[in-house]
Parts: structure tokens; C-alpha cells; sequence
């Protein structure tokens, strides 16, 4: 015998305004409150003068001005986007292939080989910055594996504190965070587009090239910026594997908030770097209609 289940009482209008009120207000308290009033605050830093208090005085572009002509600040940015553009390219390039496996051939292994890619994510990010430095030190894992094969006679100081070791790092630390929308996107990718180029003669690297690849770009290109934009900040791994020669300008951030006291001139350093990564996604933005996105 089927029971009867009675229909729920309808909402009135205002108990539906009071529930998306109720559901909104979490999401726009961290909006305004946490995002938009720190970047606000920042920007108001960033025309500042610094005279030793917290918020400054008076008003001034004069620290845009440093940021733009003064070659310390110009070179250590470009620095920062060349060391970044290499980190996202190693990313993408590297984790294309795990995704295309996983999305296609890993079978009834998916589910555990995706646990494995998001096993980094379980340890701190310090912990692995700290896992490199060991492997590339001059008495680390690598020397140690060289010297006992035969390759070297001694130690070698060329893997430490370079840009290399910067974007190795940096390149394995993101690598999930590029593997994962590639993997999504490759996923969608309908079947029966494969069958029916496969029907047609199509070899397996031609549907490769006209396929699957410009149906997989914005995953691609979602994963690059989500490398990109975080590694043009960061400041720790090039502190801990890079040495003087690989200082980007979240090292440079980072100092005038610390030791310079310098927080109006640390803000318009901020914002110039946020405006070249707004240039970024402009780029990509552009980029993902030219593929056709299929978001």
C-alpha cells in the first residue's frame, strides 16, 4: 500500500526573500567585507607617503612612478613573469599527459590514480618547498645519486639557488592544480566524437591534433592560470631554492611589509602586479573565446 506524502506548504514571498538573504549573505559578507575592503585598502595604500604610520599621509603617484622607471623594480617583474610563464608551461606540458591518460586509458585505476594527484594537497606546501631543497642540495639526494653512478667526481653547486630550482619547484608544487582542469575538460570531450574520426580514418594523432586538443583548451588554459597567477607572487620558494639571482616581486612585496616599513610603497608594488596579472586574464580571456569555450 503506497503512502501518501503531503505536499509541502508553499513558500510566501517573504520567506523566500529571507532565505535567499539567509543563503547570500556568508558569500557577500567575505565579498565586501574580506576581498573588495582589502583590495581597497591597498589601492588607498598605494597613493600614499609613507611617514612611519599605518595608513600614511597625503596623496602621491610618486610610488607608481618608482615602480615603472626604476630598473630594480622593472627587471626583477619581468623576472617574475619570465620565471612563472616557465613554471606554467612545465606545469601544462607535463600534466596534459596524466590528465589524457586518467580522462581516457586509467580504467576502473581512475578513482585511485586521482587520489594520488591530489595526495600533495594532504602535506603542507612548505614541507615540499623543504623536500627540494634537500634533494637539490650540494650533500642532497641528487649529488649523492651522482656521485655514487659515477657522473660527477664531486658535488655540484648548480642545482641550488638558481631560477631552475625555482621553477622545478614551483612546477611540481602547482602540478595538481593544472592536472585537474585538463582532466575536466578531457572528460566531457564526447565518445562519440572519437568513434566517428575513428570511422572516418582518422589517425589516432590527427584526432589527437583536431579533436581532442582544441576541445581540451579551455581546461588548458584554466589550468595555466591557475598556475600562473599564484607562482608571479610567490615569494617563499624563491627565498628557499632560489638564491639572490631568482628574487621575484613577491620577495620584493614581502620586504617593504617587513623589515622597510615601507607599507604605501609595498602597495603600489601590490597593485602594479595585480594590474599585470588583470593583463593576463585579459590575454587568456581572449585566448578561450578564439578556442570556443565550452563553459
Amino acid at each position: 500500500m503506497n503512502t501518501i506524502v503531503p505536499a509541502a506548504p508553499p513558500l510566501t514571498s517573504g520567506s523566500s526573500r529571507n532565505f535567499r538573504v539567509a543563503m547570500l549573505a556568508p558569500g557577500a559578507l567575505v565579498t565586501f567585507v574580506l576581498i573588495l575592503f582589502a583590495l581597497g585598502l591597498v589601492l588607498f595604500l598605494g597613493f600614499r607617503v609613507n611617514d612611519g604610520s599605518l595608513t600614511g599621509a597625503g596623496f602621491t603617484f610618486g610610488n607608481f612612478v618608482i615602480v615603472l622607471t626604476d630598473p630594480l623594480y622593472v627587471t626583477v617583474a619581468i623576472r617574475s613573469l619570465v620565471i612563472a610563464g616557465l613554471v606554467t608551461l612545465a606545469t601544462v606540458v607535463t600534466a596534459y599527459p596524466v590528465a589524457y591518460y586518467l580522462a581516457f586509458h586509467a580504467g576502473r585505476h581512475r578513482g585511485l590514480l586521482l587520489f594520488l594527484v591530489t595526495l600533495p594537497f594532504w602535506t603542507s606546501y612548505l614541507l615540499r618547498v623543504f623536500a627540494w631543497k634537500i634533494v637539490l642540495a650540494y650533500n642532497g639526494v641528487l649529488n649523492s645519486a651522482l656521485l655514487a653512478t659515477g657522473v660527477l667526481s664531486e658535488p655540484s653547486l648548480a642545482f641550488l639557488n638558481t631560477p631552475a630550482a625555482v621553477v622545478l619547484t614551483l612546477a611540481h608544487a602547482y602540478a595538481p592544480f593544472a592536472i585537474l582542469p585538463i582532466y575536466v575538460a578531457l572528460e566531457t570531450i564526447p565518445k562519440s566524437l572519437r568513434e566517428a574520426a575513428s570511422d572516418l580514418g582518422a589517425r589516432p594523432a590527427y584526432t589527437f591534433r583536431k579533436v581532442i586538443l582544441p576541445m581540451s583548451m579551455p581546461g588548458v588554459l584554466a589550468g595555466a592560470l591557475v598556475v600562473f597567477v599564484p607562482t608571479v607572487g610567490d615569494y617563499v620558494t624563491p627565498a628557499m631554492v632560489g638564491g639572490p639571482a631568482s628574487t621575484m616581486i613577491g620577495s620584493m612585496i614581502q620586504a617593504q611589509f617587513g623589515k622597510a616599513n615601507d607599507w604605501p610603497f609595498g602597495a603600489a608594488l601590490s597593485v602594479s602586479v595585480m594590474l599585470l596579472i588583470l593583463a593576463m586574464l585579459l590575454i587568456v580571456r581572449f585566448a578561450d573565446r578564439k578556442f570556443g569555450s565550452r563553459t
